[in-house]
């Protein structure tokens, strides 16, 4: 069996790759894993779950919970929320563990599932290695311990989770956003009532979009990675900019007055400058990943600003700001981590934070954002090649080091193996967009020729 969990949970076609069997003994597999642990320590543990408006996370939800109650675990069904509220009343609420059912910025037909641990972090490596054991050995016939009568978990719904966690945003926002006009595309997602409603009590004129989930139209044509319907709606409205989640909302993108697009890059920057400003920058370091865009990069340097590159995946990055202690991080498909008051990406959080910088300032996003100039991105897939040698392949080597020599200190070359499928992902940056066309189309002969 390959590797259940990717870099974000288990994701999958529901009721194909993904079904109630699958979820529910997960579910009873990380109950057990989690108690080997020492997880809860003797008492009887807890678990918050919470889901996206799927129609498939309905019976996923049931599944999880069946699962969790079954292996002696009392349950909290928050209801449909965003993620980072399920991590966050994980912690607030004091729960061993929390559930999110999700597959984020995917199709409708697609859906995930999301373990946090104690505190609302999301769960190692080699925890998620040891529920997939647990879990497998249980599939292929092995009993386990079921408890009885009173040991069974008891199963509760908790209505306060919404208020709660909108209390947890504004108490974040270190200035009120009156004056200002925003348009937030909610991608029929989680955040359709969550992410309003803290945008108008912290004083902005709200215009939303993309906010009557019906379970069967989460991100179709609109949210993070469908920005037209945005950018119209700014425009049209005369807004001052426009802020799009994805269907569980723990990723933020946002578009300017003019309608142009301000991505995770941008973003951070603004952000990591406030934050800088305040005295909440801790050792003026912000995280990213290797696909972060140059631009963001010298950037940052220009501002004296020290930047930390990851493996692509928001994990990576938490996991090096938790290390070292640094205090922001992200990537640029827009998730944006503020340690101080997040354990995973939270795209309102962050349009919030963002929204807060335009009010104090009075400047406009377009402004702020200009602190960074994008260099034009070549992105190539070539797929059916031989990933494992990308590193060892000595033409390619070679290539590459002819590529980073004639780009010189304005661009960039990266070679990336994709994680899910046969193919490599030739990455190429300059300060011209004709020349990061020609040397990214001639690394991806030389990645077919060589790997092929």
């Amino acid at each position: 069996m390959g590797r259940l969990f990717g870099t974000d949970g288990v994701r999958g076609v529901a009721n194909a790759d993904l079904t109630a069997e699958l979820a529910l003994g997960l579910s009873v597999a990380a109950a057990h894993v989690l108690a080997e642990a020492g997880t809860f320590e003797g008492h009887r543990p807890v678990a918050v779950v919470g889901r996206d408006p799927r129609a498939s996370g309905e019976f996923l939800e049931a599944a999880v919970v069946a699962g969790l109650a079954s292996a002696g675990v009392d349950v909290l069904r928050v209801g449909v929320l965003p993620t980072p509220a399920v991590a966050h009343l994980t912690g607030a609420l004091g729960a061993d563990l929390g559930v999110m059912l999700s597959a984020s910025h995917n199709a409708m037909p697609d859906n995930g599932i999301k373990f946090f641990a104690r505190g609302g972090h999301k769960l190692a490596d080699e925890l998620e290695d040891r529920i997939e054991s647990v879990y497998e050995k249980h599939r292929t016939g092995a009993p386990w311990q079921r408890p009885t009568g009173s040991g069974v978990g008891r199963v509760k719904s908790y209505d306060q989770g919404l208020d709660q966690y909108i209390a947890h945003l504004l108490g974040v926002l270190p200035n009120r956003l009156d004056g200002l006009r925003i348009v937030l595309d909610e991608a029929h997602g989680a955040a359709a009532r969550v992410s309003p409603e803290a945008f108008t009590r912290a004083g902005a004129e709200v215009i939303t979009i993309g906010a009557q989930p019906d379970g069967l139209n989460i991100n179709d044509g609109c949210g993070s990675t469908h920005l037209g319907l945005l950018k119209a709606a700014v425009v049209e409205h005369k807004a001052d900019f426009g802020i799009a989640h994805d269907g569980d909302a723990d990723r933020c993108l946002a578009v300017d007055h003019t309608g142009a697009e301000i991505d995770g890059d941008q973003i951070l920057a603004v952000l990591a400058l406030a934050m800088r400003e305040h005295g909440t920058l801790r050792h003026d370091t912000v995280v990213a990943t290797v696909m972060s865009n140059l631009g963001f990069k010298l950037a940052m340097e220009a501002q004296g600003l020290s930047l930390v590159q990851t493996a692509v995946g928001d994990r990576y990055v938490l996991e090096s700001m938790k290390e070292h202690g640094f205090a922001l991080g992200g990537e640029q498909s827009g998730h944006v981590i503020v340690l101080d008051h997040a354990t995973t990406g939270d795209g309102t959080l962050t349009g919030l934070l963002l929204a807060a910088r335009v009010a104090e300032t009075g400047r406009t996003l377009a402004d702020l954002a200009g602190v960074m100039e994008r260099l034009p991105q070549v992105l190539i897939n070539v797929p059916d090649v031989d990933k494992s040698r990308v590193k060892t392949s000595a033409e390619l080597s070679a290539a590459v080091t002819d590529a980073e020599r004639e780009l010189g200190s304005t661009g960039r070359v990266l070679l990336r193996p994709s994680g899910t499928e046969p193919l490599v992902r030739v990455m190429v940056e300059a300060a011209d967009i004709e020349q990061a066309r020609s040397v990214a189309g001639r690394l991806a002969d030389v990645v077919k020729s060589a790997l092929g």
